[in-house]
């Protein structure tokens, strides 16, 4: 997938930067603004949020099919982010080492939901031998639902759900990264952009983990996913 930047009145390289550095870095957009003006670019924050707002998601989903394999025990669980002054939930799964599989900000925590993200999860990342949750009953629900399906093709061996907290304390620790980065944005103002800003935060922690081209600086291996 390679991301067009017709459209756009400044080089590829500055857009891709100025959307990294937000991602990676607690800064505003006005200190964002600042920053570019330092190294001669002349915009304004708004500029720089339609950049975040509309590269962000491009970026992140040219990147999903290309990390690295992952370990087939999974770790799932969800954190808090307000959008519109409401708390919604990011869906989340790592591996047992730490390593991102998927994530999915929906409109709703229930059955169809959790089902439509392991559902994505296992559509990347190939079947999972066992995954760890909380006692939530709609992922419960949504495993299940999942090994409803898998049984239907076929698989003889159903996915293992494990249920207790203390395995998932890894996860718990990973959530720190995506709070530490979102706490000084107070909240988002639309649904569409916390999405897109919150997939391009997950994309450069998993740039932070070595999951695309280690050899490479973390810049450099995000404007190669962008193509």
């Amino acid at each position: 997938m390679t991301i067009s930047f017709k459209s756009a009145h400044f080089p590829k390289e500055v857009i891709l930067y100025a959307v990294f550095f937000y991602l990676r870095y607690g800064v505003s957009y006005r200190d964002l603004e600042e920053i570019m003006a330092e190294r001669g670019v002349d915009l304004d924050y708004a500029t720089l949020n339609r950049w975040v707002s509309r590269y962000a998601s491009l970026v992140a989903d040219a990147s999903r099919y290309r990390k690295r394999p992952t370990d087939r025990s999974w770790r799932m669980d969800e954190t808090s982010v307000k959008v519109k002054g409401e708390w919604v939930y990011l869906y989340r799964a790592i591996d047992k080492f730490g390593k991102t599989l998927d994530f999915m900000l929906p409109t709703r925590r229930n059955k169809a939901a959790a089902t439509k993200f392991f559902a994505r999860a296992l559509e990347v990342n190939g079947l999972p031998r066992k995954i760890v949750i909380d006692k939530i009953g709609a992922n419960t629900a949504g495993i299940k639902a999942i090994n409803n399906v898998l049984k239907g093709f076929g698989c003889p061996i159903p996915i293992e759900m494990v249920r207790r907290k203390y395995l998932n304390n890894i996860i718990e620790k990973d959530h720190r990264f995506i709070k530490r980065r979102i706490r000084p944005m107070l909240g988002f103002k639309s649904f569409t952009s916390a999405a897109s800003v919150l997939a391009g935060i997950e994309l450069v922690n998993m740039i932070r983990k070595g999951q695309f081209t280690p050899r490479l600086r973390p810049f450099q291996q995000f404007a190669q996913l962008a193509g």
